[in-house]
């Protein structure tokens, strides 16, 4: 199976697939979540190979490994990383822990107003409300990261040292995550999830219960799809922990119920140009299957001229 992973080439604007060996091979795995060594050559791999290709592939893999040992090209070492991380602003911190504190009084609010008017006749147009709800919060994600990812730079004004900066700061270092508390990992989604979470409490203030029972599956809808959308930077670490995480944690990860670790490494294949979806990542196998940001980076660069990626290859090139 293909993952229908796209590139664009300047010269001929074609688009490829990368097969599974190649996912495998460009991508972190758990022994090395920052990708500096090469993965191990399986037994089925070898047989395929002729004796010579085995002879040079094993070399360069040990020369490989030689060389990333003592120049890494991912992580906290790597200069592109440790220059965007010192762009992290003690006005930015302070707008997070507003952000942060503010999003979890109207998480509590809105959650003890839906419980006071839930009725058990609501509760399968409520489940499926919220599941609906969980589906926009994943295509929700996918769409800011892939923006953030593929267009604007570091230098823009407002966006760029605020909110597009921990994304290039991500594909250089992708552990920096890991050690980020929870306010510097949650503070921009949270920020989010205010105005809607402040919308629907206004909506409990403002109806009358027969109303509210009435729009009860929209609210539940708005509810989860505001938690999930608060909680995806959270759920994006998790993909990147792989130590020390809760059991109830990884259940969730391996029933695909949030993402799993083993799913987005194949976004961080270099030039991270797929599977964008971090929240629950439902929706990117799907979304590669119809081409569908390829084909949007296609006509962005036909009507505009920009280049996809091109301030995060600028930032990747910066490896001492």
């Amino acid at each position: 199976m293909n993952f229908g992973v796209t590139t664009i080439t300047p010269a001929t604007k074609t688009m490829t697939a990368k097969s599974d060996k190649d996912i495998l091979a460009n991508s972190m795995y758990e022994d090395d979540p920052n990708g500096n060594s090469a993965p191990a050559t399986t037994k089925d791999q070898e047989s395929d190979k002729p004796e010579e290709v085995l002879k040079v592939t094993t070399g360069a893999t040990s020369a490989s490994n030689t060389a990333t040992t003592t120049s890494p090209r991912w992580g906290p070492q790597n200069k592109g990383a440790q220059e965007l991380a010192s762009l992290y602003s003690p006005g930015k911190r302070a707008q997070e822990i507003i952000c942060v504190y503010t999003c979890i009084g109207l998480m509590i609010i809105n959650l003890v107003l839906i419980v006071r008017h839930l009725r058990l006749e609501r509760i399968s147009a409520a489940f499926l409300s919220a599941l609906c709800g969980i589906i926009t919060a994943d295509f929700a994600s996918g769409l800011v990261h892939w923006a953030a990812d593929t267009w604007g730079s570091v230098e823009s004004p407002m966006i760029g040292k605020n909110f597009l900066r921990p994304f290039r700061e991500h594909h250089l270092d992708p552990t920096s995550i890991t050690r980020h508390d929870f306010i510097e990992t949650n503070g921009d989604n949270f920020m989010v999830g205010i105005p809607i979470l402040g919308y629907l409490a206004h909506f409990f203030y403002i109806r009358s219960p027969s109303e509210i029972q009435q729009h009860f599956g929209w609210i539940a809808y708005v509810f989860l799809c505001s938690i999930f959308v608060a909680m995806t930077n959270q759920i994006h670490k998790w993909s990147h922990t792989y130590w020390g995480l809760p059991r109830w944690v990884l259940l969730l990860q391996s029933c695909h119920i949030i993402l799993p670790r083993k799913h987005h490494r194949i976004h961080h294949v270099a030039p991270h140009e797929t599977y964008f979806c971090i929240t629950t990542g439902w929706l990117n196998w799907p979304l590669e299957r119809i081409r569908f940001w390829s084909t949007f980076e296609l006509i962005i660069e036909h009507f505009t001229g920009l280049k996809p990626r091109d301030d995060d290859m600028k930032w990747a090139k910066k490896l001492t």
